[in-house]
């Protein structure tokens, strides 16, 4: 029933861990293709151990390395299974998720299925996303596609907590492009296409928030590949007329959102590339305005919709600045530095810090990373 494509590099203090999640052995109709993409790290030999003590591993080994959506469309090419999953390395399966989401396929037969996820940081924090807002309040049917149920793009749009039908895949003739964002122009081609999409409310896959070698907080100039992924997704819309004019409204909305976390975030684009980042959205918003008009999102997040519209970078900038400054006082004052309290004279904690290097200020803050 299900192929578990996980791609391999530099991984090994995590490695084994990702494996015994997957290798549950109440659990036989099951293949696991492991891609080891050039990895120097010791992680081959892991690959090789449980290769040798259990036949449902197979290990391919990519002479050098590729990047992740290259080293998932390897495995995809090997794998026999009915359903594909693919599962990053440095990540893991909760228990009970092969059985929760094997059941949910035999009922229902999707081309996909979508679960709740949860993230888990460095500092033993977790954040858990689940499903609910799909519905909007409303019950949601056993299988939908995205124009009855268009809330779905509201869930980020990653690749590992979804698991697709292998011969639809094929179908479609989807890969992942090389480059960072890969997910991006894998994801949104696959709710479209989609004619029976289902979902699990169920935490079936634990996402490992990992700062060091997390391309997300890594400033480079290969934030601007996400661009590319972006355009691809835009071409595929713009061959597909039968998608409505409300589903085009969010998914352009969508897109604008995404660049502007992609742009906000303070470990991505360099600080003197940031203009020209910003220059870079404002075509795609202004080269892809929806016919009928544009409604941004309320609050500040539309404020910046409207200042991508108007190419307004120095409002934009302003904006960004003061909003670092007020998070910044909002964090000094209900986290005061560790000392003595000035009024009953007891001990203050430290700040608990959390991913990114900020204290827990305001609900909602993005602190974790986006693909």
């Amino acid at each position: 029933m299900l192929s578990v494509i996980v791609p391999v590099y530099q991984v090994r203090e995590y490695l084994a861990e990702c494996l015994d999640s997957i290798l549950d052995p109440s659990f036989r109709d099951l293949e696991v293709v492991a891609v080891d993409d050039g990895s120097t790290d010791g992680s081959a030999a892991i690959l090789a151990r449980y290769a040798a003590r259990d036949p449902r591993l197979l290990v391919v080994t990519l002479d050098h390395n590729q990047g992740l959506g290259p080293a998932r469309n390897a495995g995809l090419s090997r794998a026999t299974g009915e359903y594909v999953w693919f599962v990053d390395g440095d990540d893991w399966l909760p228990g009970g998720s092969l059985g929760a989401v094997a059941e949910r396929l035999t009922r229902t037969r999707p081309d996909l299925l979508v679960t709740a996820y949860t993230r888990h940081y460095p500092n033993g924090g977790t954040r858990h996303l689940g499903l609910a807002q799909v519905g909007a309040g409303r019950p949601v049917p056993e299988a939908f596609t995205l124009r009855e149920r268009p809330a779905l793009l509201s869930v980020l749009h990653i690749t590992c907590n979804k698991v697709i039908r292998r011969r639809f895949l094929l179908d479609l003739g989807l890969t992942f492009d090389p480059g960072w964002y890969e997910d991006v122009s894998f994801s949104f081609p696959l709710m479209f296409a989609a004619e029976r999409i289902t979902l699990l409310d169920r935490c079936c896959y634990a996402y490992r928030q990992r700062p060091e070698g997390a391309i997300t907080a890594t400033p480079s100039d290969r934030h601007f590949e996400v661009f590319v992924h972006w355009d691809r997704v835009l071409a595929r819309l713009d061959a597909e007329p039968a998608i409505s004019a409300e589903l085009r409204h969010l998914i352009f909305q969508r897109m604008i959102w995404h660049l502007l976390q992609v742009l906000g975030h303070p470990r991505r684009v360099p600080p003197e590339r940031r203009r020209e980042f910003f220059a870079e959205i404002v075509t795609r918003y202004r080269a892809h305005l929806p016919p009928a008009g544009y409604q941004p999102p309320g609050g500040t997040a539309g404020l910046k919709h409207r200042l991508v519209g108007r190419g307004a970078y120095g409002l934009f900038s302003a904006l960004q600045a003061a909003r670092r400054a007020h998070l910044g006082v909002v964090t000094r004052v209900r986290h005061p530095r560790s000392g003595t309290h000035p009024v009953t004279g007891t001990p203050t904690p430290a700040p608990r810090a959390v991913p990114g290097g900020r204290a827990q200020a305001v609900p909602g803050e993005l602190t974790d990373r986006v693909s």
